[in-house]
């Protein structure tokens, strides 16, 4: 009496593999589907020492106070549309304007392109009832949003002589505190 194999009954080693590497493909095409549409759409992400973290969309800034800025860089003007950096904190609950004082005047704002360049700015110097500075988030260029390499927003820092501020491929803004 011994226990007869049946090798019909019983998958190869290799069919067995082929099938589970069949449905991790499956499975990790199911999970990535969600995360692919995520990251279709371009977003700025608002995060730090803000009470309200936000990640924000072209469609989010469409909806918010709207400005535009002029520039000049080798003698060609462009014209910037989108949202001043100011009402971006201050849509994450920075205390923008007159509630900007105390320990909130030790915080500084890192500004982020998907490449890893970096920018840093005192909190103060962005806020337009203490400076004459004023910010753009711009998702637009001469009335054509902005695309490709240039990325799907850029910081504007117009009163700059030089526009190494002016961040291309904005990808993430950083509050972070120094002091309570």
């Amino acid at each position: 009496m011994g226990t007869e194999f049946n090798r019909d009954t019983y998958m190869s080693y290799g069919t067995r593999l082929r099938m589970l590497a069949a449905s991790m493909v499956v499975s990790l095409a199911v999970t990535a589907a969600p995360v692919a549409a995520q990251q279709g759409a371009p977003s700025i992400a608002v995060s730090g020492a803000v009470p309200k973290p936000l990640t924000l969309t072209a469609t989010d800034l469409a909806a918010m106070p709207r400005a535009s800025v002029t520039t000049t860089n080798n003698g060609i003007a462009t014209k910037y549309e989108g949202v001043w950096l100011a009402e971006v904190l201050r849509k994450a609950g920075l205390p923008i304007g007159n509630g900007l004082r105390g320990g909130s005047l030790s915080m500084y704002v890192l500004a982020a392109a998907s490449d890893g360049y970096q920018v840093l700015f005192s909190l103060g110097e962005l806020d337009p009832e203490i400076t004459d500075g004023q910010y753009l988030v711009a998702d637009a260029a001469d009335g054509k949003p902005l695309f490709g390499e240039m990325g799907a927003f850029r910081l504007v820092v117009p009163g700059d002589k030089r526009g190494a501020r002016s961040i291309r491929m904005l990808a993430s803004v950083t509050v972070v505190q120094t002091k309570r």
